[in-house]
Formats: structure tokens, sequence, C-alpha cells
């Protein structure tokens, strides 16, 4: 959503942004002189163990609503944009704000809340099925909808009788490729031993039930195992950036594996260091597992952004829209094969994979302000 702040407030609208704790905004969202940024305590849902996830859900929404209701209102806003997941109550909330403001509500589909809800209950479960009807009945209010992808375009028809306009994820910033004296002091200022000649490999996760970390655990495996046979190749270097309510079971999960030739460092980095470690990997994955199968992850987007080839796991034809196979990276189904493909690249940084870097500078040529101003300005009143 800082992206959209910073869009609408660049074209001369002055915004209020909305938003719960966790990772601070970027600097550049904090400093805008038009942007007011408004913090939301953190949905106790989200700490909660399995086995109170329901309970602490419908907490959620009791305390929300009402916060959420003066939050919205004392905004005086013309315009409320509003992005899903969460739908509950966010959706429904927003758009009786809307209503007690007479303003138009434009909603952004990232994914489905019901299906997201699914990873944890089950497709079956009474409280998926009846997140679904909410989001049926509380997403079809709004003046205008924005979606990721064509396929979630199309599902959103099919759903809700839905016409949303596709607005595509895409870098919000770039990031050249650094010299290998700007990669080691980057290196040194964050705490990462990369002896010369490591290959890297970067991803960045929420550490959530929609990536399969499961199937990185194994590629990792078979990696290391690889490289003990090949030894005249250069070592690994995963790093796994952000934070998230898995990330501690799966360090321990990695630590069991006693790799030799890989070596594996979670970590998390400012906003503005985020790009620039993109730009100093040899190679970006994505573990992303669609929930819905019709969302993209904007990881890939920010990879592509700092010129990084992407091996992103194949979780349904949705891929295609933003990973061409062969041009701009790899898609995989399984960890042979995501082991496979990491293993080849590293040994011929110069051939295939410069080829891949190739096609990405060759594919991502527009940043989100230009496709912001292309597809989704036309939607909002002018500033």
């Amino acid at each position: 959503m800082q992206y959209h702040a910073l869009a609408l407030a660049s074209s001369g609208r002055d915004v209020v942004l909305l938003g719960y704790r966790g990772a601070p905004p970027d600097r550049e969202v904090l400093e805008h002189p038009r942007i007011r940024v408004e913090l939301l305590p953190t949905p106790w849902r989200q700490r909660a163990p399995r086995a109170l996830y329901l309970p602490a859900s419908l907490a959620d929404v009791v305390a929300q609503t009402g916060l959420l209701v003066r939050r919205l209102v004392a905004t005086r806003a013309g315009e409320l944009l509003v992005q899903t997941p969460p739908a509950i109550p966010t959706l429904a909330v927003a758009r009786l704000a809307a209503r007690l403001l007479g303003a138009r509500l434009v909603v952004d589909w990232h994914n489905f809340g019901a299906d997201m809800l699914a990873l944890r209950l089950g497709r079956t479960h009474p409280a998926v099925r009846a997140a679904a009807a909410f989001e049926r009945v509380a997403g079809t209010g709004a003046g205008a909808h924005l979606c990721v992808s064509e396929a979630m375009r199309v599902e959103l028809r099919r759903r809700y009788a839905i016409d949303a306009t596709v607005l595509r994820d895409r870098p919000a910033r770039r990031a050249p490729r650094p010299s290998a004296d700007e990669r080691a002091a980057l290196f040194s200022r964050l705490a990462v031993a990369a002896h010369p000649g490591t290959r890297v490999v970067a991803t960045s996760s929420s550490w959530t039930l929609d990536e399969d970390f499961a199937l990185l655990l194994d590629a990792l495996a078979r990696c290391d195992a690889a490289l003990r046979a090949r030894p005249e190749l250069p070592p690994l270097l995963f790093l796994v950036t952000g934070a998230g309510p898995l990330r501690e079971a799966w360090e321990r999960e990695v630590a069991r594996l006693a790799l030799a030739r890989v070596s594996v460092r979670t970590l998390w980095v400012a906003s503005e260091d985020y790009p620039r470690l993109l730009a100093a990997a040899d190679i970006g994955v994505s573990l992303h597992r669609s929930a819905s199968g019709v969302d993209l992850p904007m990881k890939i987007a920010d990879m592509f952004g700092a010129g990084l080839p992407v091996c992103a796991l194949a979780y349904g034809p949705v891929i295609h829209e933003l990973v061409r196979p062969g041009e701009n990276g790899l898609l995989f189904e399984d960890a042979a094969t995501l082991a496979g493909q990491i293993v080849e690249l590293c040994a011929e940084p110069d051939g295939r994979l410069e080829e891949l870097r190739r096609g990405v500078a060759r594919h991502g040529a527009i940043g989100w302000i230009e496709g912001w101003r292309t597809e989704a300005a036309p939607l909002f009143a002018p500033s």
C-alpha cells in the first residue's frame, strides 16, 4: 500500500496511510509532505497458535471493526483505497466508512482471503465457506477494482461478477549490480559472511503457509550433496530475508541438515538495503505456492528490479505472466529440479546465468510508478 500512497501523493493528493504495525514504512513514505502514516495494532491472530486461531480471529474482528471505522471516518477522505487480504473485517468496514463519508471505494485484490484461510483450516471448513460468502458480499460494493494478474481478473469475474483492472506488481526501485568491492562492503555491513568465489542465492519471505519451505530444505540438502561430489564448483550461500511465524522452526530444521558446502543465513534488512542485497546475489528463488492459484509474488518483481534471474515454483499457469522460462528465469516443481538449476547456473555464471540476466534487463523496463500511471491512475478522480 505504501507504493500506492507514493503514487497518489506524487500526483498531488494528500494521503493518509493506515496499516498494521510491523516493518516500518520506507523512509520516502515517512518523509513525504503529503503522506500521513497511522499505525494500527498488530492483529492477535498473527501471534496465536493454530489451536486458538479462530477465537483470536473473532476477537480481532470485534476489536478492529470499531477502531477502523473511527480511523477511516476521521480521515474525511473523498476516496478510500483498501488492499485485500485481509478481507475480514477490512472490506466491510471500508464499505461502511465510504458510505458514511460519501466517498468512493477502490479495492486492490492481491489474493482471496477465503483461500488464505483454507491453508490453515482446509477448504471444507465452515469458517472458510463463511469467509468466501463475506468476501463475495463485502467486496462487490466498491466503485472500482484493481488486481495483480490477468488470471485474477478472470477469477474475480467468475466468482463475484467483478470487473477489475490489472495493476501488475513491478519493482518500486531499481538497484544496479554492485562491483566486487561494493558487494563485499554491503555484506560486511549486514554481517553476512561470503568468501570470495561463493555463489549467493537470495530469497525473501513473510514466513507464512503460502511458501514451500519444506521444498527448500530438501533442495538445500541436494545442493550440498551435488557440491560435495563436484569439489571444483564454488560453495553456495543462501540468504533468506524477512520475518514471520515460521522462521524459527525452519532455522532449527536447517541446523539439523549439517550442511558442508552450503551455508544458510536468515536476516532482516532495511527496505533501503533490500534491493541492494538482491542485486548483490547471483540467483533469486521464489517459493511462493499460491493459495488461490491466481496471485503473483511481489518478491519476483523486486528481484527483476535488481537485475536478478529467478528460479520460481511453478504453482500454476499464472506464473507465466511474470516468469518467462529460459528468458528471465526458470521454473521448478520439485526440490530435485530446483537444486539442479541452482548448481548448474552457479557452475557457469558467464553462460546461461548471464543470458538470463540479459533477459531480465529486456523484460523489466517498466517500474511501479510508470505502470501505476498507465493502469491505475485512470480509476481515481483528478487531484
